[in-house]
């Protein structure tokens, strides 16, 4: 049983398709197996719902008159980057705002922007010939602008590892507040929902596939900043996938401030949710498989993130059976686990797409080319002397 994408949105097309979310998908291949499944389902839809800090918006804001060069500009107090060219800006989710610090910057922004409301824009220039403006200073929407997107350039991470704390202090970190001596668990990875779990060797998803992004559509763009295939064979024969990311692209005009979600992760910063659905058509029977994995099949690694270094270690193997359940055993006892992703709105994210496919709303597309090979994952050398 062979199929290509064009096949399938065609019966997508004619109201003929069969598709299934992915935990929709896992529980029908543990009652019927593998083989039924790929012989009657046609797609399987994906979601994750996450903070992605390397996430941000291109905004252009069109020109005023006397026309401006804008090189210093805020949006709500929050600095956007100001060497693009006269009225383009890029602003990122992690930036801090002047004033608000972290309970108020750039997520928080491209967050009122979708939700409609006014932004404070201030921009000043050195001024040219062709732009003698010196300032600007009002107020704009996301009807105003010409161009809102957004360019995040690592989200839909494959597979987190889950994160705890040996030392004998709270640690406050991207993975959440980690009580000491192993107080708790955090991990972020939507399990049998994560697309990048769905598709691990990446054979339908790749340069300029169509997906789900905050609501609206976006496309996969490049691979995602620090991506590497990492693929580990387990002792009981199973495989640990871990490494890849996306870079993603979408217009904000499109986009429901329900499936974005600026948060503040008390002493580390503020990041941005960013919901995400792809859909994954069964290619054939080995497709299949690897979409009817379960949480209980789906490994990662809980690490010591009281330690600060780039190697941190690892302290245990888990499932995301295991995570899910509430607590795991580490350290010769019971230590709660806790998620910082949204399975409510992973699950949400799974459905909607799915009526999108059959409702004829939302169609697949096969990728230009496929995502780069990356085998290795540099660091700086920080301590390189010019």
């Amino acid at each position: 049983m062979v199929r290509t994408i064009e096949e399938i949105n065609e019966k997508l097309k004619k109201g003929k398709a069969v598709v299934f979310t992915a935990e929709e998908a896992v529980r029908m291949a543990a009652e019927q197996g593998v083989k039924k499944c790929a012989e009657q389902i046609d797609v399987v839809t994906c979601a994750t719902f996450g903070a992605m800090c390397s996430s941000g918006a291109i905004l252009n804001f069109g020109h005023s008159e006397p026309p401006i060069r804008m090189s210093q500009i805020t949006l709500n107090g929050v600095e956007a980057y100001g060497g693009l060219a006269a009225v383009d800006t890029f602003i990122g989710a992690t930036q801090a705002g002047k004033t608000t610090g972290i309970e108020y910057g750039g997520a928080h922004v491209i967050e009122d922007l979708i939700a409609g409301k006014e932004i404070e824009l201030h921009a000043l220039s050195s001024g040219t010939d062709c732009y003698t403006r010196t300032e600007v200073h009002t107020k704009i929407t996301l009807a105003d602008l010409n161009q809102a997107y957004l360019f995040n350039p690592r989200n839909a991470y494959q597979n987190y590892s889950a994160a705890t704390n040996s030392t004998n202090r709270t640690k406050r970190t991207y993975m959440g507040t980690l009580l000491p001596n192993m107080g708790n668990v955090t991990y972020s990875t939507s399990g049998e929902l994560s697309p990048l779990l769905k598709d691990p060797k990446l054979r339908t998803i790749g340069i300029g596939t169509r997906v789900f992004l905050c609501g609206g559509e976006g496309y996969v763009v490049f691979e995602g900043t620090q991506a590497v295939n990492k693929a580990e064979q387990l002792p009981n024969g199973e495989m640990l996938y871990s490494g890849y990311t996306l870079a993603l692209v979408g217009d904000m005009k499109g986009m429901k401030s329900e499936y974005i979600k600026a948060a503040t992760f008390d002493g580390y910063g503020c990041t941005l949710y960013v919901g995400i659905g792809v859909p994954i058509p069964v290619i054939d029977e080995d497709m299949m498989a690897d979409l009817a994995v379960p949480n209980d099949r789906l490994y990662t690694y809980i690490y010591d993130y009281g330690i600060s270094t780039r190697n941190k270690k690892a302290l245990k193997l888990v499932t995301y059976a295991q995570l899910r359940s509430g607590e795991v055993e580490l350290g010769g006892r019971k230590v709660r686990t806790a998620p910082l992703s949204s399975l409510y709105k992973a699950r949400k994210i799974a459905q909607e797409l799915k009526s999108k496919l059959l409702d004829g709303s939302f169609v697949m597309t096969a990728p230009a080319a496929k995502l780069p090979y990356r085998d290795t994952f540099k660091g700086l050398d920080a301590d390189r002397r010019l």
